[in-house]
């Protein structure tokens, strides 16, 4: 596996991060970060991307809503007062969103919690119905649902969906009150066909479809298929996620029930990147206890020039699958930490999948790998896939990751790509002290505010 180049440290350019009080004309008090290379003090409601960090850097860079002015800088601390913030998803006009407290997404605009029983209402929809409806016994297992129980369903999560479901405007920044236990849980930011969005210092938790669908036909034995990213880019741009973490914790899949022989699954991915979203940075981030996590690239057929996506120093902890999958773009991982021990009855299948021509460069990664599973099983892909790249780790030990499952696999991973990653800021030259590191600076929580 080659190496890429343009390396530099962390410590050259990690953030410091400091108390003290800012009061900026409509902005109120705010959390400082500190550069360890810097002279002043950076307002974290206003900080942008620094130059070189990863794919979102490119171009015009990653600023979200910096130039906010008074009144279109936010503090909310409910669902209704996050819908009003964020307006319309076609307004441009750049806004701060501050994000005091944990937001249920589930709740009404006076605050009343909402259950599945109250977007089923009125629709018709009961899953008792709806199992008996479309039993593979007497359904059959050749087509989708359709009839009468399969509009109802669709209809109780259109329901959901306008209630969960937090439309994104362009050049926004959606950053958490640090020390508030910021976050949103059981809904879904989307980030849809927009430009410039910072996402940061948020705990995103349990975003649950109440309404999942049966599908007969996904797989040889059929599988329940559900709804909603905790956070989903389709056609984005531009986009940094930075200090958030992602948990089912609330609901853990080990609680879902099984239906036709299948589990009965409420949770989709926890951070999407589909539909020709480009220049994407994901960094210092927790995924944690979870199934299908990232997806890159919803489709095989995707056209080519997109998808472009950095990842690094993120923590995957307790994660199955997809962390992440990749499809078509050019993709670069480095310097994140991989515990695949099982956690919350989360079992590892993979952890990088490329496939459908994607072009990866896995860089200094550390993986923590209970002694009874084999390298080999740590990557997955289609035989069109490429992952090139060096000095990963597992359990301590460089480890060519790509010959340990080739060896292994039919469906070979290619070696080479087409690109060489130049977008490194912090790329750092060892793995080795990682997992120490990083559960000290990664994910929700870790900045700090007056």
């Amino acid at each position: 596996m080659a190496s890429a180049s343009h390396r530099r440290s962390l410590r050259k350019r990690r953030a410091l991060v400091v108390s003290a009080a800012v009061v900026a004309a409509g902005v109120g008090a705010g959390a400082l970060v500190l550069s360890a290379n810097a002279t002043s003090a950076v307002d974290l409601y206003h900080q942008t991307l620094a130059a070189k960090d990863g794919w979102a850097s490119s171009g015009s860079g990653t600023t979200g809503g910096a130039k906010a002015d008074a009144a279109h800088t936010f503090t909310v601390a409910t669902r209704a007062q996050l819908v009003k913030a964020l307006g319309s998803a076609s307004d441009t006009t750049p806004r701060i969103i501050k994000v005091k407290g944990t937001i249920d997404a589930n709740t009404d605009d006076s605050g009343k919690k909402l259950t599945c029983a109250d977007y089923a209402a009125g629709t018709g929809y009961s899953l008792s119905a709806y199992l008996k409806a479309f039993d593979p016994s007497t359904y059959g297992r050749s087509k989708l649902p359709s009839g009468t129980q399969e509009t109802a369903r669709a209809a109780a999560q259109k329901k959901q969906a306008a209630n969960i479901v937090f439309k994104v405007p362009a050049n926004t920044t959606i950053v958490g009150v640090p020390g508030t236990k910021a976050g949103i849980t059981g809904g879904m930011l989307q980030i849809q066909k927009v430009d410039n969005v910072i996402v940061r210092d948020l705990t995103f938790s349990d975003t649950e479809d109440c309404f999942p669908q049966w599908d007969p036909t996904d797989g040889d034995d059929g599988n329940w298929n559900s709804e909603y990213d905790a956070v989903t880019l389709r056609g984005a741009t531009h986009v940094w996620a930075d200090h958030n973490t992602f948990t089912d914790a609330g609901h853990f899949d080990s609680l879902n029930p099984k239906y036709y022989g299948r589990e009965y699954q409420v949770h989709d991915g926890e951070l999407d990147i589909t539909k020709s979203s480009d220049l994407v940075t994901v960094e210092h981030n927790q995924f944690t206890s979870h199934d299908k996590t990232m997806l890159i690239g919803s489709s095989d057929s995707e056209p080519s020039g997109k998808l472009r996506v950095t990842l690094h120093h993120n923590i995957w902890k307790g994660i199955v699958q997809r962390a992440p999958l990749t499809r078509v773009g050019q993709v670069h991982l480095y310097n994140n930490v991989y515990d695949v021990t099982p956690l919350n009855g989360y079992a590892l299948q993979y952890s990088i999948n490329s496939r459908a021509k994607a072009q990866v460069v896995a860089q200094n990664n550390y993986w923590t790998v209970p002694g009874s599973l084999k390298a080999s099983k740590l990557l997955s892909g289609d035989g069109t896939g490429s992952i090139a790249g060096s000095g990963n780790l597992v359990n301590g030990t460089t480890t060519d990751l790509v010959a340990a499952y080739n060896a292994a696999n039919s469906k070979k991973i290619k070696t080479t790509v087409n690109w060489t990653p130049t977008l490194t800021a912090g790329l750092e030259s060892s793995a080795k002290n990682l997992p120490a590191e990083l559960a000290k600076t990664a994910g929700a929580g870790v900045l700090t505010a007056s």
